[in-house]
């Protein structure tokens, strides 16, 4: 759990440095950096999908995982929970839609990226904390600047990462006979997919619910598991 903490830590310390800067950064130098930002999740993206050569495993956990999402309304539930959050920690009227959406959106960029998955895994197989070390050091100049364009809902995003990684983690051990490179390639380009989808809701371009495509990064570990007790 130790890199997953640093991790954390490291995009609360970025946020509070980002809820500093912003005071003296004009709006229209926010929307730059932030289109700026977008353009640079959407080419991690790009980079991170074409990882797997087994197209129909990444595509069918995709539509499956979309389905899914869409009938748990995760992105909605998301959204509620940065609306809640907004609520308890300020007492003065602010626009609680941009601090969901900083939470929601600074959620999913450090939750569904290839780092996570695989630190995660590595963290939890052998100890070995180096890559969420690494993406720490990413998270947090990242979050320096989510916070000073979108406020402080990115702040929260590091209770997600805690969460999510943690449980990776910690459930990694019992995973370890389906966490074959094969397995770990597709969700990683999954993941790349959803990643490209953020970035172009950053940019405006489209307004895809990814919260709700959360499910389909999992799915092709379950369709190991699956393929490894039938046939």
């Amino acid at each position: 759990m130790l890199g997953t903490i640093v991790n954390a830590l490291a995009i609360l310390g970025g946020s509070l440095l980002g809820l500093l800067f912003s005071k003296g950064i004009a709006d229209n130098y926010k929307e730059i950096i932030l289109s700026g930002v977008g353009l640079s999740v959407l080419l991690i993206g790009v980079k991170s999908a074409l990882v797997s050569n087994d197209l129909m495993v990444v595509i069918f956990s995709v539509i499956i995982g979309a389905l899914l999402g869409e009938w748990w309304q995760i992105e909605k539930k998301l959204e509620a929970l940065g609306a809640f959050l907004e609520k308890k920690v300020t007492t003065k009227s602010s626009d609680t839609k941009s601090f969901a959406r900083g939470f929601v959106t600074a959620s999913l960029v450090f939750c569904v990226g290839s780092m996570a998955i695989v630190g995660s895994l590595e963290s939890g197989l052998t100890g070995n904390h180096q890559t969420l070390f690494a993406k720490s050091v990413l998270d947090g100049v990242t979050s320096v600047i989510f916070a000073s364009a979108m406020g402080l809902g990115v702040m929260f995003s590091a209770a997600a990462v805690f969460l999510y990684q943690g449980l990776i983690t910690i459930t990694a051990v019992f995973m370890k006979s389906f966490l074959v490179p094969e397995t770990i390639a597709q969700m990683t380009s999954v993941g790349g997919l959803l990643i490209m989808a953020i970035g172009m809701n950053m940019l405006k371009i489209t307004a895809i619910r990814v919260g709700n495509l959360l499910p389909a990064i999992f799915l092709p570990l379950a369709y190991f598991a699956v393929r490894q007790w039938f046939f």
